[in-house]
């Protein structure tokens, strides 16, 4: 359900401020208690409203029943980082002309948001809704966007591998989303978001094993066993969050193309996905380390901010890649022959696929159908636009021509650099941030032959640097808190800080991960079988029987 609630006809004829939803009005003064923490939790996904002169608060509305006079449906909003709930408040009806008195609202204030709004409910006999369907479909497709990602980096590193290596790109990509399905079923989700947390870092992965804190059977059929803070059930969550844990081990392998066994590729996404990605989720998104709310954000007074996963999807997966490269070595010929994408169209194609399942991605990052999913739309798609566009300026400036593999590769360029920032910067920052990451992530890109190392499809330039590029700027475009803002330096220092501690810990935990996989099972294929394709040697076939199609048309000539 939208911040602008849907009500009867008889409630529309309510007063402006209840005709705007659940909304409440911009204090004067900083010396409010639930204001201070209004301050200090940006996570929550709010937004600000100018025009009105408000702060609409785009998390979880709840319909609720007036059982005072009128019988009308009311509202009451929470406010929520993406998995937990932090302060509920009310809005009442107009209606019937209910409204608790002033002295109750007054020793309320002294309260927490939380106790006041439950001793209210206590006294006034208000019960909460069970279920919100827009909410559900909402996040539900937004699943589905970001699922679809996954089979759009397939297309797109499928077209940049040359042709004796696509299929096993391709079956690569696959196994990204069937190994992580598993483990996110198995133990992934408990650790990232259902189990108690150990030391902020991960959940006890024993709380949530095979989602028993999510499922229950009623006569026979499974069903959600709860309803999340936002009124969707909890197993929706599951899957939305399942789908980035697919897309974020999906981007390491086009780093690592061309010369990875199929087997080594599976072992290391199954142990990837227990050891870092949930963690990690865990440490930013579920109170942890790197959280709004976490140590590091109440040492520096400012809230760290990732909305849809600069550090943990972008930053994580980048470093990653970086050190199994470092690892494994250069593919033969790497700096001498040309290695150039077989099919640019493919890579186009995959990278409009991307753009499309990003509004899943960080549309449905606001966790329901309100303001912020529509202005997260938007801002993806004015970076995206952006970084396009500068990329094509660098790359005409730097070698005369516009490339559609440099329009795909901006175009990525820029989705990446939002991700962190796609609530919280104006139109114009994120105009500008795009278009600053377009320019970096190009320079970026060649950086590779320069220090030697064969990210093969760009993995590190593009997802790297852009998720580095869009966590750190939020700093100072930040609405609010920023340093352009605020002219203070705590936001900016926060997000320097959770950046380099994620950059540390993917680095450990890849490097302790790829080096045992390395000494064990080993992670390339012989040279003969790389030099004659991997496609061949794994998976015993070809992509394009080019030597069958000359037989026929041979043949029908004859």
């Amino acid at each position: 359900m939208s911040s602008r609630c849907r009500r009867s006809s008889a409630c529309r004829s309510s007063s402006s401020a209840w005709a705007r939803g659940p909304t409440i009005w911009r204090p004067s003064t900083r010396s409010r208690s639930w204001t201070a923490f209004w301050a200090s939790d940006l996570s929550s996904r709010a937004f600000r409203s100018t025009a009105a002169g408000i702060l609409a608060m785009p998390a979880a509305v709840s319909v609720m029943q007036c059982n005072h006079k009128c019988g009308m449906g009311s509202y009451g909003y929470t406010l929520v980082t993406r998995r937990n709930v932090l302060k509920t408040r009310r809005g009442f009806h107009s209606t019937c002309g209910f409204r608790r008195p002033l002295a109750e609202r007054s020793r309320e204030r002294e309260l927490s948001v939380v106790e006041a709004d439950g001793k209210y409910r206590k006294e006034r006999g208000v019960r909460m809704s069970q279920l919100d369907s827009g909410n559900a479909a909402w996040i539900l497709t937004s699943a589905c966007l970001v699922f679809l990602m996954t089979p759009g980096v397939a297309l797109f590193y499928g077209g940049m591998v040359r042709a004796k290596a696509v299929l096993n790109m391709l079956i690569m990509e696959a196994a990204a989303l069937s190994v992580t399905m598993i483990i996110w079923g198995l133990w992934g989700w408990s650790i990232a978001y259902a189990g108690n947390s150990i030391g902020g870092v991960f959940g006890d992965p024993a709380t949530g094993f095979l989602l028993r804190d999510t499922m229950v059977a009623q006569d026979g059929v499974f069903t959600s066993a709860s309803l999340n803070s936002n009124n969707y059930p909890a197993s929706v969550d599951v899957a939305f969050q399942a789908a980035f844990a697919m897309i974020t081990v999906a981007l390491i392998c086009g780093a690592i193309a061309e010369r990875v066994k199929y087997s080594t590729w599976m072992i290391f996404v199954a142990l990837w996905i227990t050891f870092d990605y949930a963690p990690m989720a865990h440490m930013v998104w579920n109170g942890g380390l790197l959280s709004a709310d976490g140590a590091i954000s109440q040492a520096l007074g400012a809230a760290a901010h990732d909305f849809a996963g600069g550090t943990v999807v972008h930053i994580n997966a980048a470093v990653a890649a970086l050190i199994i490269v470092l690892i494994i070595g250069k593919r033969k010929g790497f700096g001498v022959e040309p290695m150039r994408p077989h099919n640019v169209p493919f890579v186009m194609l995959g990278a409009f696929l991307l753009w499309f399942g990003w509004f899943g991605f960080n549309a449905g990052s606001a966790f329901a159908a309100n303001g912020v999913a529509g202005y997260a739309w938007v801002s993806t798609s004015l970076a995206a636009a952006a970084a396009m566009l500068t990329w094509g300026f660098t790359e005409k400036i730097r070698t005369g021509h516009y490339t559609a593999m440099g329009a795909a590769s901006g175009i990525v360029a820029g989705l990446v650099a939002i991700t962190p920032a796609a609530d919280v910067v104006s139109p114009i920052w994120a105009i500008v941030l795009g278009a600053i990451a377009g320019v970096v992530t190009c320079l970026a890109c060649s950086l590779k032959f320069k220090l030697g190392y064969d990210d093969s499809l760009d993995v590190v330039g593009v997802h790297g640097v852009g998720g580095l590029v869009g966590t750190v700027l939020l700093g100072f475009f930040m609405e609010g808190t920023g340093l352009f803002y605020s002219g203070k330096w705590n936001q900016l220092g926060v997000q320097l800080i959770i950046a380099i501690i994620a950059i540390a810990f993917s680095a450990v935990i890849t490097t302790i991960i790829a080096f045992a996989l390395e000494k064990t099972i080993g992670w390339r294929v012989t040279q003969a079988q790389e030099v004659a394709g991997i496609d061949l040697a794994d998976q015993g076939e070809r992509a394009y029987d080019f030597a069958g199609t000359a037989s026929s048309v041979i043949r029908e000539m004859k």
